[in-house]
């Protein structure tokens, strides 16, 4: 490879056939290199010594809308390589995609979506396509009779069956009776004057047209295919009208960012113009004051969205603790709260399944669900944004109108391959701090991640080869070695004063080991208010140092207290699920030992769980994570307390765990929170990667009573004058 003369401090090496750069960490310029990387590239892995980034269409159309031109990234592009010249393909490439982006916006004005463009020639291409022609509102108001007789020309079949169908090329589109109309029939120049389809602009070269509400995804979507992304911005500083009314909301005096949140809102805000995007944190690394501090900053309707109610009860709470919102700016919207701010804007938060649902709801709740429809938000924030793609969830996006969207999550990760929707469903990446940098800064904790191999018996082992998937798994969660394994680590632990959750997907298990080493649990089926309970006392109770937890407790559920972590049982190959469970212990600790928490997965040798273990760390791995292996413990065979030492009562074992394999179902979660946690997409045995693919059934038991079975459930009763 022909290389620069000074290569030695120049970090790049580009890769020519898939544009990947893997940059020397150890280089005396790669903290300038680093910097500019991390804006026009997507980290792909991030080690001690060597980074790897891969330029995408969506990493550069985030480079482009935090103000960097096409000159500014191939000129840093060819001062840190270390080649002479960059890759054949690639000056192409990137300039096709900076070109393009920001030509179109999509507007929200009085509930109503424009696409606008400065150059007309960009809407008459868009206008040309089928479905964003489709999509497109016609004011037949507007139309001169040329239009019309246009219309009644077209010809059939020249597109998919059920769109409308487009004029011809050479016959034009839609003329409108504007001053100053566009040469280019179809599009509404806007002029001087207010206009009934759309409102007044200063720009006497602005051109739009609008397009119906529920097309929005499907217009951003085609958008995105023909080169043309939409961007989003909102100029929350201009004035607004009564529509928009000013939230009276501010950070507290003693609240203070921390330098990589001030670097992660620089990237949404700029010009006095709030864009939509994503923002990639760690868990731990105070994403919720970035959330809060951006709601500040806007200053209108904010429509906050989590996966459950716990969530929710700590998103008003942090609110309230970090800026001075009064109580009747906020509300909450849930299963148990049916509340609406009595303020004419304010804070409203809820979660997806509240918003996304679409069966037949209570009186109470309707009306709630009016109102946000019919409100116009100037911000939504999405909490744990990963889950969005899901079909269930994704159309709070259409259900809401909203001028900024901002979403905040850890893990921009799924199995099913569908991250990149959220790229043009939300907006672009734009910031992703470095995990390691943050640790190493004391910005989260230091821990110590280990994979612990646990043996099985002779007897469970033989159930194993000739088990079925569901018995498999139950076995090689539930037998001695790992129950003992585990009672072993909890007791070191709270001998040095931790506080440890232990997680475990399948629910037999969870309450097996929890009642077998009498700790106290939450699963899907523990109410709301017992959950808080048991929180608080972990959090507050000396005496309460150690709670066994199912997936309910994956994601946004604030443990700082907790500094130790042992998973029994998983969600297969997850990664998602590997770093939201390590994301619980890793607040910042006052200790200033060489690891302050400690991460263990118990693993039982010789079974699938190993290669679903590999699976899972892979995130973790590519953020710079090291994972040491355990396969023994001095004074492990001679602990005293073991409920299970004699044969008699492991055979015992087997038998309750193989009765208990036909009814043990990971499916023990109310509603709610089943939906918010679904975050694959995929119910089936090998969602996670490499199952079986069995489809499982999904149902859930709850309490009732006997007016359940007539239908009276969450009913309003209304008396009506005859």
């Amino acid at each position: 490879m022909p290389l620069k003369q000074d290569h030695h401090i120049r970090p790049f090496y580009i890769d020519p056939r898939t544009f990947h750069i893997l940059v020397e960490a150890f280089s005396p310029t790669s903290s300038w290199a680093l910097d500019f990387i991390s804006t026009v590239a997507e980290p792909v892995s991030r080690l001690t010594h060597i980074h790897e980034y891969a330029i995408t269409k969506y990493s550069l159309y985030a480079a482009v809308s935090n103000g960097l031109s096409l000159a500014d990234i191939l000129g840093c592009l060819r001062l840190f390589s270390k080649e002479p010249d960059l890759p054949e393909g690639m000056v192409d490439f990137i300039t096709l995609h900076t070109e393009s982006f920001g030509r179109v916006k999509l507007v929200l004005k009085k509930n109503r979506f424009f696409l606008e463009s400065k150059d007309p020639n960009v809407l008459d291409t868009l206008l040309r396509d089928p479905v964003i022609y489709g999509a497109r509102i016609h004011p037949d108001a507007l139309l001169t009779r040329s239009a019309a007789d246009t219309l009644s020309e077209y010809s059939e079949g020249e597109v998919e069956p059920g769109l409308p169908q487009p004029p011809p090329a050479d016959r034009g589109f839609f003329v409108y009776e504007a001053p100053k109309a566009s040469n280019h029939p179809g599009v509404l120049a806007l002029a001087d004057h207010e206009h009934d389809d759309v409102e007044s602009t200063d720009d006497p070269y602005l051109h739009s047209f609008e397009i119906d509400k529920g097309q929005v995804e499907n217009v951003k979507l085609r958008c995105s295919e023909l080169s043309y992304p939409i961007l989003e911005e909102y100029d929350f500083n201009a004035e607004n009208g009564p529509d928009m009314p000013i939230l009276d909301i501010d950070l507290k005096a003693t609240t203070k960012l921390r330098p990589y949140q001030e670097t992660g809102l620089s990237k949404m805000f700029s010009n006095g113009r709030s864009r939509s995007g994503i923002i990639v944190l760690p868990c731990g690394a105070g994403k919720t004051l970035v959330g809060v501090t951006a709601a500040c900053t806007i200053k209108r309707s904010c429509l906050v969205l989590c996966t459950s109610s716990v969530s929710v009860e700590q998103w008003a709470k942090e609110f309230r603790h970090w800026s001075t919102v009064r109580d009747e700016q906020i509300a909450k919207f849930t299963s148990s709260y049916k509340e609406q701010f009595s303020t004419p804007t304010g804070i409203l938060v809820s979660t997806y399944t509240m918003i996304a649902f679409s069966g037949k709801r209570a009186y109470d709740a309707a009306k709630i669900m009016s109102f946000i429809q019919s409100h116009e938000w100037g911000f939504i924030l999405l909490d744990e944004v990963h889950v969005v793609p899901a079909e269930i969830f994704r159309k709070v996006l259409t259900i809401v109108p909203a001028h900024t969207k901002l979403g905040l999550t850890a893990t921009l990760v799924r199995e099913d391959n569908k991250i990149e929707n959220l790229n043009y469903l939300i907006g672009p990446k734009l910031y992703e701090a470095n995990w390691m940098d943050l640790e190493s800064n004391g910005f989260i904790a230091r821990v110590q991640c280990a994979e612990v191999w646990c043996k099985m018996t002779t007897a469970f082992y033989r159930e194993y080869l000739n088990a079925k998937s569901r018995t498999r798994q139950l076995l090689y969660c539930v037998h001695p070695y790992k129950i003992q394994m585990c009672q072993y680590l909890i007791r070191y632990h709270e001998s040095r004063g931790d506080k440890t959750i232990i997680f475990s997907d399948s629910i037999f298990a969870l309450k097996h080991y929890a009642n077998c080493l009498n700790r106290p649990f939450i699963c899907g089926s523990t109410s709301p208010a017992e959950r808080m309970r048991i929180l608080q006392q972990f959090q507050y109770d000396s005496t309460v140092n150690t709670i066994f937890l199912s997936k309910v407790g994956d994601t946004s559920i604030n443990i700082p207290e907790a500094s130790c972590l042992i998973q029994i049982s998983s969600q297969y190959g997850s990664r998602r699920q590997e770093a939201q469970r390590l994301g619980r212990i890793l607040r910042a600790k006052a200790s200033n030992q060489r690891f302050n928490a400690f991460f263990y997965t118990l693993v039982t040798q010789d079974t699938e769980e190993m290669y679903y273990a590999r699976k899972r760390q892979q995130f973790l791995m590519d953020q710079g994570y090291q994972f040491k292996i355990i396969t023994r413990i001095d004074g492990l065979d001679t602990m005293e307390g073991f409920p299970y030492q004699r044969l008699e009562s492991q055979l015992d074992l087997l038998e309750t765990v193989l009765a208990a394999a036909g009814t043990d179902t990971d499916d023990d979660m109310v509603p709610e929170d089943y939906l918010a946690l679904g975050q694959e997409d995929e119910l089936t045995a090998g969602g996670g990667g490499g199952g079986s693919g069995e489809t499982e059934a999904v149902f859930w038991r709850r309490s009732a009573n006997l007016s359940s079975l007539s239908g009276a459930d969450k009913m309003a009763y209304i008396e009506y004058r005859t």
